[in-house]
């Protein structure tokens, strides 16, 4: 069965009358309000709307369009249908609307995600685009157009070719903890090759160390030799989950933002999409994930009083009895429904430290303070119960008041006053709470860390589950045809 488009008066008439319709309906005027009031019209069924055609191709757009289905394995996402044949029409246009959309969206569907996981994509239609290219004449411009705009999106494709360059010539072999400095070199460089003329063992050890977040000792110690065993296929899964995580991130985001590396336990602010400011984090421990979300930092609460979550009251703080309980500073408070909850006073000694930054986000997780700092010098800094420790929150607070015109006083004056104060921000601060556990350096050697909640594992397993429900509907298209 053929779903060819008939060729029509001009291709262009075609879009120009489809989008002409949905531009009349947004601008057809409001009802006046001096006009009596209208019953309303009996609920009817939501109809779909109508798809955008796709006007022919030529020739040789059709075979740009080729080429782009059979290339797009490159992007992680799974490989065309029928590789290394030409695929009707149809079946070639429903291929490369299924790529757009994976490309924008992910290969996994919203409805799939985790709740934890809660970065979102926008919602992306790929048709109207696709047909104004194609009447346009512009489809390289369209295809440029649909992988996510970020460096560290195109380097992880990059390393995703290395990787897999890696795997077709055999991998690595495991290393045992009496290996030879030869058989240590030689694995080493197979992942990175950048090191120096004359480098020392030591020193190519903890460039390696370094690359994977251990503690660049110099010692083929044995957290240095698990990294170094990993198989070269978690790497590449490792690699397609963090692209698939990309490919959630909105196309545009704001220049002046706060990340945190979840996995890594590092934050980062960005001033005119610049890096300014870095510090060590202490982020969730598996089994207390810190979750992956955006949303906007709009106070900040200076000698912040602590709210015990309930969970934490029962199972850490209660069982110590209740006497102790307020000797450390604790009081019960009465709840309207005549029972209490539990909260630290604020002081030095309070689990929030001195200063909480506030954001939006339905997990009641926040940067903040903390008393505890000799976390702060280990190389594993998952310890938290979700929140983000800061290593650095008083230069971090001065950088988000700058410039505030209800703000006048330095952060450390407020702190000593002992009082509990509650700043708002004139400028809110984007904030993005993110899990990499794959991405480049700056001398584009892929970097790596742990997957601490096993989120990598988890998505590569699904992107394969919903790659492979594409790959059936395409090679169904082609035999329609």
């Amino acid at each position: 069965m053929h779903f060819r488009f008939r060729p029509l008066p001009t291709a262009a008439t075609l879009i120009a009358a489809v989008f002409s319709i949905a531009v009349s309906a947004q601008q057809m005027p409001a009802q006046p309000s001096s006009a009596p009031p209208v019953a309303p019209p009996p609920a009817i069924a939501p109809t779909a709307p109508a798809l955008v055609p796709i006007p022919p191709l030529s020739s040789a757009q059709a075979a740009l369009l080729t080429k782009w289905v059979k290339s797009i394995d490159a992007q992680g996402i799974g490989k065309a249908p029928l590789d290394g044949k030409s695929l009707p029409e149809n079946a070639l246009i429903e291929a490369v609307l299924d790529r757009a959309h994976a490309l924008h969206n992910g290969r996994v569907a919203p409805a799939d995600f985790l709740s934890i996981w809660a970065l979102r994509p926008a919602a992306y239609d790929p048709r109207p685009g696709l047909a104004r290219a194609v009447v346009e004449d512009r489809l390289q411009q369209w295809i440029d157009d649909q992988a996510p705009p970020y460096s560290g999106y195109e380097d992880l494709r990059q390393g995703l070719q290395t990787y897999r360059r890696i795997r077709e010539a055999g991998g690595w072999p495991v290393l045992s903890a009496g290996a030879g400095e030869s058989a240590i070199r030689q694995r080493l460089a197979i992942e990175d090759k950048t090191g120096a003329p004359g480098e020392t063992l030591a020193a190519a050890l903890q460039r390696a160390q370094r690359r994977y977040g251990l503690k660049p000792s110099g010692v083929l110690d044995a957290a240095t030799l698990d990294a170094l065993n990993v198989p070269v296929e978690n790497r590449i899964a490792s690699i397609m989950a963090n692209m698939e995580r990309w490919r959630w991130m909105p196309r545009d985001m704001p220049v002046n933002r706060v990340q945190v590396n979840i996995a890594a336990a590092v934050l980062t602010v960005f001033e005119g999409d610049r890096p300014v400011m870095s510090m060590r984090a202490v982020t969730g421990r598996p089994g207390n994930e810190t979750p992956m979300l955006v949303s906007r930092i709009h106070s900040i609460v200076v000698n912040p009083p602590w709210n015990v979550p309930t969970s934490i009251a029962r199972k850490e703080l209660l069982p110590q009895g209740r006497q102790t309980l307020i000797k450390k500073g604790y009081r019960f408070i009465k709840t309207p429904d005549g029972g209490e909850r539990l909260q630290q006073a604020p002081g030095p000694s309070n689990s929030l430290g001195r200063l909480k930054f506030d954001f939006d986000n339905p997990f009641a997780v926040y940067l903040h303070d903390t008393p505890a700092r000799g976390k702060f010098a280990s190389y594993d800094r998952l310890a938290s119960h979700g929140c983000i420790r800061l290593e650095k929150p008083i230069p971090l607070a001065e950088l988000m008041l700058r410039g505030n015109p209800d703000f006048s006083d330095d952060v450390q004056a407020l702190i000593d006053t002992g009082k509990t104060q509650r700043l708002a921000l004139s400028r809110q601060v984007s904030v993005y709470l993110l899990y990499w556990t794959a991405f480049a350096g700056n001398n584009g050697v892929m970097n790596f860390r742990n997957d601490p909640y096993g989120w990598d594992r988890l998505l590569a397993a699904k992107i394969e589950a919903s790659r492979r429900t594409a790959q059936p509907a395409a090679a169904a298209a082609s035999r329609e045809s």
